[in-house]
């Protein structure tokens, strides 16, 4: 009677439910003791190193991207962030980050520009920016039905529409006449 604990005078085998919750219970525990003795295991807060970041990292030229950076222990002081996608913008410090906004020309060609980051404190860091450059079409094809058509297509449907029905009356009037005839 292996597995089996007595309850009650009745043996019974423990549930689905206490084995699993035994499972978590015992994961959970492991998982803590990792959190508490793994040195450098600690998520980075603001400040603590240098990036730079750009949102989003593909544009479509003309259009506006945010840029959020962090100078190390320097992020209460502005920094200077550089790029042939945007020319210069200066971020200005935002609840412990650096944080701006530039916009990407219209006639910017396409491709991908470095952005670099440059801080009071001498610290650096680049990201990359990828600029695209569509074609964007001015209207829709002309496939018809719709608000895409030609104007003269409706007419030549209606037109059309009447010199069938007018054909389909015409050959039904003749043939019942024949019938009626022979």
């Amino acid at each position: 009677m292996r597995g089996l604990q007595p309850y009650g005078g009745v043996h019974r085998a423990p549930s689905t439910i206490a084995r699993l919750f035994g499972a978590f219970v015992l994961i959970a525990a492991f998982a803590l003791v990792g959190l508490l003795v793994l040195p450098g295991a600690a998520p980075a807060r603001a400040g603590e190193n240098t990036f730079v970041e750009v949102t989003p990292n593909s544009v479509q030229a003309g259009s506006r991207v945010s840029i959020r950076a962090s100078c190390d222990n320097a992020n209460d002081r502005q920094a200077e962030v550089t790029s042939d996608a945007f020319n210069r913008v200066f971020l200005r410090p935002d609840n412990g980050f650096l944080t701006g906004s530039a916009t990407v020309p219209g006639n910017k060609a396409a491709g991908d520009y470095p952005v670099h980051l440059r801080c009071d404190n001498d610290r650096t860091a680049s990201t990359t920016l990828t600029v695209l450059n569509m074609e964007q079409p001015t209207k829709g094809p002309a496939t018809g039905g719709g608000g895409t058509a030609d104007r003269g297509t409706g007419s030549m449907l209606l037109l059309g529409g009447v010199a069938t029905v007018t054909a389909a009356v015409v050959f039904g009037l003749l043939s019942s006449r024949r019938r009626a005839g022979s």
